[in-house]
C-alpha cells in the first residue's frame, strides 16, 4: 500500500466525525469552480488601488485552468480514489473528472499566492482558507494527497510567476522607470 492510501486511511479512521462530516463540504464547496477566487477578483478589479492585482489574480486562475484542469487531468488521467475504493460514503457528489492535479488546491494556492504579495492582510486569510480547501478534498475522499501536493506546488509557481511577471515593481536598474535622467 502506498502513501496516499495510508495517509488516506488515516484520516477516514481517525479525523471523520460528524461536525468535520458537517464542515469540510462546505469548506470544498468554496472553491467549487474557484467561484470564491474569481469573485475576489472581481471585487478587486473593481477598485482602483487593487485593479491590477486583481487582474493577475483573474489571469493566473485561467493559466490554472488551462495547465491543470485542461491539460494535466487529462494527460495523467489518474482515477480518484472514490472511483478506486467505492466502499467509502462521499459526503459530496462523485466528481466526474480526472483526480490529478487537484483543481480545487490549485486554484486556491494560485490566489493565496497572488493575494500574499498583494497585501499580506488579504494573503493570510487566503493562504488559511487555500490550506483548508486542499485539506477537504483530501478528508471527502475525492483526492490522493500526492494530487494536493502537487497542485499546491503548481499554483505556488504559477501564483509566483504570474505575479513576478505582471507586478514586480516599476523600477529597473535602481531607477523608477518615469523618473527624469538628468
Amino acid at each position: 500500500m502506498n502513501l496516499d492510501w495510508v495517509i488516506l486511511n488515516w484520516i477516514q479512521d481517525t479525523l471523520k466525525c460528524g461536525w468535520m462530516d458537517w464542515l469540510m463540504p462546505k469548506i470544498t464547496a468554496l472553491g467549487d469552480v474557484g467561484t470564491i477566487w474569481i469573485i475576489i477578483g472581481l471585487v478587486m478589479v473593481c477598485t482602483k488601488k487593487y485593479r491590477k492585482n486583481g487582474l493577475v489574480l483573474l489571469a493566473s486562475l485561467l493559466v490554472g485552468v488551462l495547465i491543470g484542469n485542461l491539460w494535466l487531468k487529462y494527460l495523467v488521467a489518474r482515477s480518484r480514489p472514490c472511483w478506486l475504493n467505492p466502499e467509502v460514503m462521499l459526503l459530496i457528489p462523485n466528481p466526474t473528472d480526472f483526480s490529478f492535479p487537484s483543481g480545487h488546491t490549485l486554484s486556491s494556492t494560485i490566489a493565496a499566492t497572488v493575494l500574499w504579495g498583494t497585501d499580506r492582510k488579504f494573503g493570510i486569510p487566503a493562504a488559511i482558507l487555500a490550506a483548508l480547501i486542499a485539506f477537504s478534498r483530501i478528508y471527502l475522499y475525492v483526492h490522493f494527497p500526492s494530487d494536493v501536493i502537487v497542485a499546491a506546488a503548481i499554483g505556488l509557481l504559477i501564483g509566483k510567476l504570474m505575479s513576478r511577471k505582471f507586478l514586480s515593481d516599476s523600477k529597473k536598474g535602481g531607477r523608477d522607470v518615469n523618473e527624469r535622467i538628468e
